[in-house]
This record gives C-alpha cells, sequence and structure tokens, in this order.
C-alpha cells in the first residue's frame, strides 16, 4: 500500500461573544433586541422563538403581552413564532424531555439556522433551551436574556450549554456561544433575595482569581450590595461579566480542551454539594461553601495567608452566605464523606488530569493538580467549628 501524506489543514472560526446591558428590553422604543436580530442581512423578516421560565413570567405578569406588542410594533423586521413558559430550576435539567419539546417546536416552526431561538430566564433554563438550540439543525442561532444576578454576571454570559444527565451536572453539553446575550437590569427587581445574592459570590470568585481591586470594591460596598442597591448590583454584574468574557476571550482555550479552569474555583465541591441536597442549595450558596473550603485549603497547605483566608470568609459571612452544610459529612460505608467524590468527577469532567485552582493571595490563583484527603476533612471540621 502506497504512503500518503496526512491532509492538515487549521481551521479558524471566528465568534463574537457579545453582551449587552440594557434597562426595558422589549419597551417599543428601545430597539436593542430587533437591532441584533437584523443585524446580519438586511431585508429578512427574522423568525424568532421564546422561550420564558415560570418564575420569571409570574413575577412578570405582563411579559408576555410585552413581547407580543413588542413584535407587532416590529412586525416588518420580526416574527413572533411564540413565547412559551417553561419551569425553571435544576429539574429542568434533568428532565430530557424537555429538549425533545424544544426540538419538536424548532421543526413544528421551521425556525431555521438564520432564525432565533431565545431564552428569558435564569441559569437552568439559559442551559436547557440553549442546548437544544445549539444542537437543532446543527446549530439555530440563540439569544440568552438571563434574569438573575448569577446569570447576568457569569452563566449567562459564558459559551457553555447543557443538561444533567445520571446526577451528573452538564454531562451533556455544547460549547456554543450565544448569538448576544442581553442584560436587561429590570429583571433583577421581582427576584427574592436568595437569588439576588447568588450573582455575588460568582463576582467573589472571579475578584478572587482575577482582581484584587475588584474584591477590596466589593468589600466596600458590602452595605450596599446587602441592600440589594440597584447601583452598586448593576456596577457589580458589569465588572464580573466583563472578567468572565475577557477570560474566555484571551485564555487560549474558550472552548475548554486543556484541564486548567480558574473560572471553576470553588466548584468542584459546589457540584457535589448540590448532588447532595438534590439542589435544596441552590448553585450561590453551593459556590459559597466550594470557595470557603478551598479558601481554607490554600491556608492550610501554606499557600494563602491566615489574614487573607479570614477576610475572604468575613467577606461570605457579610454577605449572608452559609460556609458550612451538613452535607460535607454526609458519609457511605468507609470514613470519607461523600463530598470528597467530587473530586473524582471534576477530575473525570475536565478529561483526566485533576486540576484544581487554589489562592496564593487575593487576585492570584494557581493551579495544583493533587488534593489531599485528610487536609480537606481538617478544612470540613474548622468551617463546621466557625
Amino acid at each position: 500500500m502506497p504512503e500518503y501524506l496526512p491532509i492538515e489543514y487549521p481551521i479558524q472560526i471566528p465568534y463574537q461573544l457579545r453582551v449587552y446591558f440594557t434597562k426595558g428590553v422589549f419597551d417599543t422604543a428601545n430597539p436593542l433586541f430587533r437591532d441584533l436580530s437584523c443585524s446580519r442581512e438586511s431585508g429578512i423578516r427574522r423568525k424568532v422563538l421564546i422561550y420564558i421560565d415560570e418564575a420569571v413570567s409570574q413575577s412578570n405578569p405582563d411579559l408576555q403581552e410585552q413581547i407580543k406588542a413588542y413584535f407587532n410594533h416590529h412586525e416588518n423586521d420580526l416574527r413572533l413564532m411564540g413565547s412559551q413558559v417553561l419551569q425553571g430550576g435544576e429539574s429542568l435539567k434533568n428532565d430530557s424531555s424537555v429538549v425533545d419539546r424544544i426540538y419538536a417546536d424548532i421543526e413544528e416552526n421551521r425556525i431555521c439556522r438564520h432564525s432565533f431561538v431565545a431564552a428569558i430566564g435564569g441559569g437552568a433554563l439559559l442551559d436547557t433551551v440553549g442546548f437544544a438550540a445549539s444542537t437543532a439543525h446543527r446549530g439555530i442561532r440563540h439569544l440568552r436574556l438571563p434574569t438573575t444576578t448569577l446569570g447576568q454576571a457569569d452563566a449567562g454570559v459564558g459559551v457553555k450549554n447543557g443538561v444533567n444527565f445520571n446526577q451528573k451536572k452538564n454531562f451533556v453539553g455544547a460549547f456554543a456561544p450565544p448569538f448576544a446575550a442581553i442584560n436587561d437590569f429590570n429583571f433583577l427587581s421581582s427576584l427574592p433575595a436568595v437569588h439576588m445574592r447568588n450573582g455575588y459570590i460568582e463576582a467573589i470568585k472571579v475578584a478572587l482569581i482575577r482582581d484584587a481591586e475588584f474584591f477590596t470594591w466589593i468589600e466596600d460596598n458590602v452595605e450596599a450590595l446587602k441592600q440589594f442597591d440597584n447601583a452598586a448590583m448593576e456596577e457589580l454584574i458589569y465588572r464580573c461579566a466583563k472578567h468572565h468574557v475577557a477570560f474566555i476571550a484571551t485564555s487560549g482555550d474558550p472552548f475548554e480542551m486543556g484541564s486548567v479552569r480558574p473560572l471553576d474555583f470553588g466548584h468542584w465541591a459546589a457540584h457535589k454539594l448540590e448532588q447532595l441536597s438534590e439542589f435544596a442549595l441552590s448553585h450561590g450558596e453551593a459556590v459559597a461553601i466550594g470557595i470557603a473550603i478551598d479558601t481554607l485549603y490554600s491556608e492550610q497547605k501554606g499557600y494563602l495567608s491566615s489574614e487573607n483566608s479570614a477576610r475572604i470568609l468575613n467577606l461570605l459571612k457579610q454577605l449572608d452566605f452559609e460556609t458550612y452544610s451538613d452535607y460535607l459529612e454526609q458519609k457511605s460505608g468507609n470514613r470519607f464523606p461523600y463530598v470528597l467524590e467530587g473530586l473524582e468527577e471534576f477530575r473525570e469532567h475536565l478529561g483526566g488530569q485533576l486540576t484544581i485552582t487554589l489562592l496564593k493571595h487575593v487576585g492570584s490563583r494557581f493551579e495544583v493538580h493533587e488534593i489531599d484527603n485528610e487536609v480537606v476533612l481538617k478544612v470540613i471540621q474548622r468551617l463546621k467549628n466557625l
């Protein structure tokens, strides 16, 4: 058999990761949604299929009428193919029939690759709708309109979509940047307190690994943030989202082909705690505990000063985050708690080599490839005593 040289050509696909900030996105006087949907080829009336988080629909009872009025106002450019309500929350990502339903809607309404699927809601709904859109017809343009502080600051402005499988978070998913993310600050006004705070923890996370000055800003504005002051929350969301998008765009690994994922600081334990609690712990609550674990672990191993460790834990406490949960000590037959299984699941998720982000200073991180279980147990006991 003759020898053939390998055929190798680099393929470069440009992506534009865009996040817009506004108020009243479906106010007929606000052209942002129309302009974005029609920003590519002109003269084509765009089909848009919209999914709305049930909690968002209930807290904004006029939203669907506002959407209809907006599309009627821009009927020469936009065509609304339906605005459907889906139950939000993590249970949505556990129900495979939801993705099948969205596929059926896309097929029935002849939504094509020049159309849009828009999701309005929290992270679970954005993940589920985004996954369905990114896999139907090998990828339909999707728009994200996150309605929580967590979504606007972090999850909604990234490039990941996914659903859960076999009790494993985001086991099935795709890297598919949205056509755009639109942060409408007006949606935040109807959030319950727990969901207001959830986005704070991702801002603390990104400040700890990237920006000491931002961490100091959060400390200085802690009272305003506790009172959910609009200006303080909007500033926190903007700065956190900017860091998140900048890291994705400039890290050289936007689709996480490697094993270094600093944006997952505090998440190896958090993901397992969510599972153990059957998602009674919100993502933000679980990440706060995960950050506390990795902060104390960094201190216990001599990487982080006790002063900085205390500073971090104090900020979590000031913002009313718990740093301990009984789920940390749930055990199987051996002496190790279930939460330590999160390390193996995290390694599997990374694709082979365990890589955990730890801290040297506020705003300065590094990676390790091994975690000492005995030290983690000591950390859990310290958090329990606190």
